[in-house]
């Protein structure tokens, strides 16, 4: 197949043209991670601040930054002006003062100022308008950027975020699924993207092993077999918001996050003790149940939840390359997650919170329809008995303490500990068991040094071991693969300045010390954010980050006849990134990144006879661009869209006929598109476009998938105050095509969700 036109010059003016090509065909670039055009809190319409308040504000960017605010002990009628704002910007733990955190959402006419809907009410002076703040995009929450509560605006690293009101308006089951319309990440995953399908990512030139996962700012990903976390095993019911922090984070969270991170943010518990059920149904056997209690009593919060989802995925689809119709068979999926998240205020300054989860997946592997001869799925099979089987239990306990009462010494500990089982079996083949631990703590002391600096240090700590074990049908035997574990720890500290009150430059330091032959390595980063002026932001930002090696490739797999090799040594990252954010009058905003990601030392699976073996050999480079921009086209109308360019490149690799090749499946090119009507009773619709550019399977670059587009619609209606449907049609005009040669993509199909609360 011919190779198709790609970018050949090293340079940031192609891309550059060509970013300016897609942006006029389509007007405007917005990112849909700051679209939440669902209703929101109503107090947020007496709560404009404007980015000036925030820029040239001398308070604290450790009190604003604080996850728990000293706010009892202030007396509003002793506090002066400046205390007053202080009070007003701080990030507010507390549930009865989330109204003062702004967040990504439109302002919401409160229920009972809302006259009810006639005929008088419909014309256009008389329909309440949703006013979408700018503001509030830029200082909504963040973690990932600063290991501390902070907001968008103070980051100098790109962050897109997925908000809980967007979660719902996009209907999404899995968290995967909900990064689909974000810039920044190849999230569609490699077979097939129906509900319960292993999930991939691919960011900046990295895919899902150099992805760090965080769950609450602790790191998930497996160290023994896949490096990755599949994010298709959690539901979204319990997620608070989802954080995209692309390029490297080994200054902070340590190994992993070569291409990028993901943190998942778990909600807190509501002001006032609620109960809610929600029960779902759709295409191909989907049905989902769940029920969820939160609330506060005095110093006591709880979030409770229990979901059950179930979808046969039974779906009919075309292969046009090889001429192949069919029904997707083995493809069901059975989930049963539950949540549970306790707090304790101890006096003013101290906060006790537990957090468990239990993730039980139950998942039919289909396998893959051989393709042609010489194709890389040509010795694909269908598996109609396979069947994959995890559970996973994620504990941990933080503790946050405030040292005095100025807010400016913040001191968190943690502990975790996080099992997996993991089984496959075909039962005409194998059987594949992993069994694995981890436990681990983090320190870290959050200090506000003078007006202007602000440092953040601490320690980390993580073991996993890990166990694997391979039955084999045609022999009756068992073989143990590896039964082994990785010891990580690290110091680390970051320490930002405020040069001016309009630019501030950071830098930090980490060394982490791994039990590996070649583990110890130091991560530095520094960055700068530059507030040219009340609307206009620069930002720049460099990382080094590693990827440690896993037990499987230093064990190696005897059941495979894979050789261990333990001097491998760890990946490692460079990433450049420039940014600029844009605010366009009041009614837009613009957010462009140009990136340079560069990998050594990436670890490759060594073919060899009579065993393999992996080794350091490959090096790889991304350069690319996401832009995004978010507009206000009239009343109550709202458009999206977001665009993200990569132009990967093989440097050097064992095999030299493929340097200069792009890199399989990375190379791809994202565009997404949308316009929403929203009103403040949190009615909302909305049309979505979701396009995915041809990409190269194989680095010989021999073979490709073809591009593709899917148009999805999402509608939010309010029945009462306690009562709301949300539902989508996906894929409305039935594209068919591959994710993987042999794998199709899911087809048209619709899904409905309602929730009542009490």
């Amino acid at each position: 197949m011919p190779k198709p036109t790609r970018l050949n010059e090293r340079s940031i003016f192609p891309i550059y043209l060509r970013f300016l090509s897609a942006s006029t065909a389509v007007g405007a670039i917005l990112a849909f991670s700051q679209l939440a055009v669902a209703a929101s809190d109503a107090q947020f319409s007496d709560a404009q601040f404007s980015d000036a308040q925030f820029s040239k504000s001398q308070v604290s960017k450790l009190k604003d930054r604080s996850p728990v605010p000293d706010s009892k002990t202030v007396d509003a009628e002793t506090v002066d002006a400046e205390a007053e704002e202080t009070q007003l910007l701080e990030i507010d733990r507390d549930p009865a003062n989330l109204t003062l955190t702004p967040t990504l959402n439109l302002a919401q006419t409160p229920e009972s100022e809302m006259e009810p809907e006639t005929e008088e009410t419909d014309t256009e002076e008389e329909i309440p308008e949703v006013e979408i703040y700018i503001d509030r995009i830029l200082t909504q929450p963040v973690f990932a950027p600063f290991r501390l509560e902070g907001t968008l605006q103070d980051s100098s690293r790109p962050v897109y975020v997925v908000p809980r009101e967007q979660l719902e308006i996009l209907n999404a089951v899995t968290i995967d699924e909900a990064l689909r319309f974000l810039p920044g990440v190849l999230s569609d995953g490699t077979s097939g993207g129906q509900v319960g399908s292993v999930s991939s990512q691919f960011i900046r030139g990295g895919d899902s092993t150099q992805t760090l996962i965080l769950l609450n700012g602790r790191p998930l990903n497996d160290l023994g077999f896949g490096g990755d976390f599949d994010l298709a095993t959690f539901t979204t019911d319990f997620v608070e918001r989802l954080e995209l922090v692309p390029g490297g984070s080994s200054t902070l969270y340590g190994s992993g996050g070569v291409g990028g991170t993901l943190n998942i943010v778990t909600q807190e518990p509501t002001e006032e003790p609620q109960f809610s059920v929600r029960g779902g149904f759709g295409s191909f056997g989907y049905n989902q149940q769940s029920v969820r209690s939160s609330g506060t009593v005095g110093d006591f919060g709880w979030v409770v939840g229990y979901n059950r989802t179930y979808s046969e995925n039974d779906f009919p689809f075309e292969l046009e390359s090889i001429d192949f119709s069919g029904t997707r068979d083995n493809a069901e999926v059975n989930y049963n997650n539950v949540d549970v998240k306790l707090t304790a205020d101890i006096g003013d300054r101290n906060r006790l919170t537990f957090t468990g989860l239990y993730l039980s997946r139950d998942l039919g592997i289909p396998g893959g329809v051989p393709t042609d001869a010489g194709s890389l799925g040509q010795f694909n099979s269908l598996t109609p008995d396979a069947q994959q089987y995890t559970e996973n239990w994620l504990f941990d306990l933080l503790w946050e303490s405030q040292l005095n009462s100025d807010g400016d010494s913040l001191l968190t500990a943690r502990v975790y500990t996080d099992v997996l089982d993991y089984t496959f079996r075909n039962p005409n083949t194998t059987r594949d068991e992993i069994d694995r631990t981890a436990f681990g703590f983090q320190l870290q002391h959050s200090w506000q040094l003078a007006d202007a600096h602000n440092l953040t240090y601490g320690a980390d700590f993580r073991t996993v071991n890990s166990e694997n074990n391979t039955f084999s049908f045609f022999t009756g035997e068992s073989r143990e693969n590896y039964d082994d574990n990785i010891d990580q720890g690290a110091i680390f500290a970051r320490y930002e300045l405020d040069i001016t009150p309009d630019f501030t430059a950071h830098v930090g330091v980490r060394q982490d010390f791994n039990s590996l032959e070649n583990g110890s390595f130091t991560s530095p980063s520094a960055g700068f954010l530059w507030r040219v002026t009340d609307s206009t932001r620069l930002r720049a930002n460099y990382a080094r980050s590693f990827n440690a090696p896993l037990i499987s490739e230093i064990e190696g797999l005897a059941s495979f006849n894979v050789e261990g090799n333990p001097d491998l040594r760890p990946e490692r990252g460079n990433s450049f990134d420039i940014g600029l954010d844009q605010e366009i009058g009041d009614f837009g905003l613009f957010r462009l990144t140009f990136f340079l990601n560069r990998i050594s030392e990436l670890v490759a699976f060594e073919f060899g006879s009579p065993t393999s073996t992996f080794t350091n050999i490959s090096e790889v480079e991304t350069i690319g661009l996401e832009a995004d921009l978010n507009i206000k086209l009239a009343q109550n109308f709202f458009a999206f869209a977001n665009l993200t360019l990569n132009d990967t490149r093989i440097i050097e690799d064992q095999n030299e006929r493929i340097e200069g090749n792009d890199l399989s499946f990375r190379d791809g090119d994202s565009f997404n598109l949308g316009v929403a009507y929203a009103r403040p009773n949190r009615f909302y619709t909305g049309v979505f476009l979701h396009h995915i550019s041809e990409v190269f399977v194989d680095n010989a670059n021999t073979e490709t998938l073809g591009s593709r587009t899917t148009v999805d619609l999402k509608a939010q209606i309010p029945f009462s105050e306690n009562v709301q449907l949300n539902a989508s049609l996906n894929n409305l005009f039935d594209e068919q095509y591959e994710v993987y040669p042999g794998f199709p993509g899911l087809s048209r199909n619709f899904q409905a969700n309602l929730r009542v609360t009490f």
